[in-house]
């Protein structure tokens, strides 16, 4: 059997640096793949215990060197996503053609699992470029490794995500939140410690050949995760359900800057419920509930976007 060394893609993500702290902490050795290690470094090194964690800096998906590395270990784990597309990568290049090219490496050099991070709510999206490439990833995976282990959670929070903190800053900022079809599209928020939590049971366990639904403990509607985001900050906001060719014309504008509020193929997935299909397994039927809750979580960081910080008049938060 390999040396159990875990490589893992996605290290500087808010799952990949948990992921990390949870391994090493519990004597597994990783290898971080990034694509700056300098950048990465005075992150990365932080997250683990000393001699726990290897950075390696991989510019382009060289197949020599992806070869290489993935000889080393026993488990490799995908966590690379974008949601949106850039110059240098589309969607098909990170979310089918990365994910193809991994696992077949993975089984040519028979490693003991692969474990490929993808998206929940994706199936019914099919005018969406995400959820066509995130499908076609799982596939190529599926396809390429037998004994896969595909991950779809539904939104991540934490006080590192690209979500939660986005929308506060918005939230402080606008006197007016526009809600896109109503804000009645349904989510089931799962907290990034309850999804590492997950992985590391499948990472140990002797689960194979699975496709995983990660869900929170609540479902909640667009609305109703905007107006606890809103009572946790202590702000009051007109949320406005704003029509769809409106939506569209925004959308369209919005994709262009340098970090999107949101794209034209956003919106298009956002007509979709992120809740479970029943077509798979969940982490419940696993024995694996999410524990964290929506509401009690953002309230432990909110207080970064709240009149006067931290520090400010002790005032309770809204129940």
């Amino acid at each position: 059997m390999k040396q159990k060394e875990i490589l893992l893609f996605g290290a500087t993500g808010q799952i990949g640096r948990n992921l990390i702290r949870k391994l090493t902490k519990n004597n597994y050795k990783i290898i971080a793949v990034t694509r700056n290690i300098h950048r990465a470094g005075y992150i990365l090194k932080t997250q683990a215990n000393p001699g726990y964690l290897e950075l390696v800096e991989l510019k382009n998906f060289n197949i020599a060197k992806l070869d290489e590395l993935i000889k080393r270990c026993s488990i490799c784990i995908n966590l690379i996503g974008i949601l949106f597309e850039k110059k240098q990568y589309s969607f098909k290049t990170i979310h089918t053609v990365l994910p193809d090219m991994l696992s077949k490496l993975a089984n040519e050099n028979n490693i003991e699992k692969f474990i490929h991070l993808s998206a929940l709510g994706i199936e019914k999206a099919l005018d969406s470029n995400y959820a066509l490439s995130k499908i076609d990833g799982e596939k190529k995976v599926i396809k390429n490794f037998k004994n896969s282990i595909i991950i779809k959670p539904s939104i991540v929070y934490s006080v590192d995500d690209k979500f939660t903190t986005k929308f506060m800053s918005l939230l402080s900022a606008l006197p007016v939140m526009p809600l896109y079809y109503k804000g009645l599209t349904k989510f089931c928020p799962i907290h990034v410690s309850d999804l590492v939590d997950i992985l590391f049971e499948i990472i140990i366990g002797k689960n194979q050949n699975l496709v995983l639904e990660c869900v929170g403990p609540e479902i909640l509607t667009f609305r109703e995760i905007i107006e606890k985001l809103l009572n946790s900050i202590d702000k009051k906001r007109l949320l406005f359900p704003l029509p769809l060719p409106l939506a569209k014309v925004s959308a369209k504008i919005l994709q262009n800057l340098p970090k999107p509020l949101i794209t034209e193929d956003q919106l298009k997935l956002l007509k979709y419920d992120n809740i479970k299909s029943n077509n798979y397994k969940t982490n419940n039927d696993l024995g694996l509930p999410a524990k964290k809750n929506f509401e009690d979580e953002i309230n432990k960081y909110s207080y970064n976007w709240r009149t006067g910080g931290q520090y400010s008049l002790e005032k309770e938060v809204k129940k």
